[in-house]
């Protein structure tokens, strides 16, 4: 085996050296110090990267640490330092799979370490019910599920059953609730006995595509491992077929495609976006069209839903719009969302309703010996100044109404 030089026995002795040295330096400052306490932290973490790294070079130079010399200065760290742990033998409890994050550039997902038991179909359905507005959506999933529950009862009667394509295209504009009806459909095909956890694992084109030859496949075989058991739901997936020489994206269409195919009994994909990118997409590849045929379409809420949820946002948040805030909140709504897709439906109501508790908060804040109902009132001056309106401009409309 090759010899070590002797300098780089010295650095690295120095730098035990300095670490014990540090450490002195930190007690004798104030121990009860939180600030000290992190330093201590981290140099605890380097002395044990350091031992560890020490331990393998150790055993690549010399063999393992009774080959030394008694007189070695390494014995002691090596005999000391954490062992290589052996991977699990056949048979053996296998490390827990690593769940994958989720973001806008990573896939997020949310993965129970124990599996979750079924609920109740009738509890599913009256939390789905209890949705404001999603009534053709409503629809389609009730009919989705008296097919998969007679589909399952020939199946019990020894009838022939035809193959059964549960994965689903969602289509709508922003805010519609499609990762909301998502998440309860994983519930429900759970509750059905389809889906073995019935979570759902959250990602887009980030969190799937990486940036070189080789590693999308991989990083997105991660997250279908992740999201097995469940549903995988991909926001925005057209943005993978985006037509751009040397990009990855149809890698991870190839890899999506293949595990539909082989986990076809405990996965469930979901594709989401807008309507006509994601009719391109589906057509785009014979694949998405030979998997993807069951399409829910979301449409836009109208302003008496969008109204209904502000109020059940107050109602959640113990807040309570006066009568006189009704008709300015409803014109608020309604002046603000010239653009489905910019206002963002759902989305941009609960975007005014913390621009208004912002401008709630700003006139409480000025007053004082504040009663709970001031703390929950929100009044229609608050809906005037999150508009923009002046304080001016507030009192001279103010005094119109009430002339009325």
């Amino acid at each position: 085996m090759p010899r070590r030089r002797k300098q780089d026995i010295l650095n690295e002795t120095t730098l035990f050296s300095n670490i014990r040295i540090l450490k002195r330096q930190v007690f004798s400052v104030n121990k009860k110090d939180k600030k000290d306490e992190i330093i201590l932290r981290q140099l605890e973490l380097i002395r044990t990267m350091s031992e560890h790294n020490l331990n393998r070079m150790g055993s690549d130079f010399w063999g393992d640490s009774s080959s030394l010399s008694p007189d070695s200065p390494f014995r002691e760290y090596l005999d000391k330092a954490p062992q290589t742990v052996d991977p699990p033998k056949a048979g053996g409890t296998p490390p827990a799979p690593a769940a994958a994050s989720t973001g806008n550039s990573d896939a997020q997902t949310k993965q129970t370490e124990e599996t979750m038991p079924p609920e109740k179909i009738e509890d599913l359905l009256a939390e789905l019910d209890g949705y404001i507005g999603l009534t053709a959506i409503k629809k389609e999933v009730r009919s989705l599920i008296n097919m998969v529950t007679v589909h399952k009862l020939r199946r019990e009667n020894g009838l022939p059953t035809p193959d059964l394509s549960l994965h689903m295209v969602f289509s709508g504009n922003p805010g519609t609730g499609k990762t909301t009806v998502a998440r309860i459909m994983a519930r429900i095909y759970h509750s059905l006995g389809i889906l073995s956890k019935g979570h759902l694992v959250e990602v887009d084109r980030g969190g799937l595509v990486a940036g070189y030859v080789g590693q999308t496949a991989i990083k997105t075989s991660k997250v279908i491992d992740s999201a097995l058991g469940g549903v995988l739901f991909i926001d925005e997936a057209y943005a993978l077929n985006n037509g751009a020489e040397n990009d990855f994206g149809q890698e991870a269409i190839n890899t999506i495609l293949k595990s539909m195919e082989d986990h076809r009994d405990d996965l469930v994909v979901i594709v989401a976006g807008y309507d006509g990118l994601m009719d391109s997409f589906i057509h785009s590849n014979p694949g998405l069209e030979s998997r993807f045929n069951r399409f829910l379409h979301f449409d836009d809420y109208t302003l008496d839903e969008m109204m209904q949820i502000f109020e059940m946002r107050c109602e959640k948040g113990c807040y309570e719009l006066t009568e006189d805030a009704r008709p300015l909140l409803r014109e608020f709504i309604q002046l603000a969302n010239t653009n489905s897709i910019s206002f963002g439906n759902g989305r941009g109501v609960r975007n005014l309703f913390e621009q208004i508790l912002v401008v709630q908060a700003n006139r409480l804040a000025a007053q004082s010996d504040l009663s709970r109902e001031d703390l929950m009132r929100i009044t229609a001056a608050d809906i005037r100044v999150a508009q923009g309106k002046s304080p001016e401009e507030n009192e001279i409309e103010k005094a119109a109404r009430e002339s009325i």
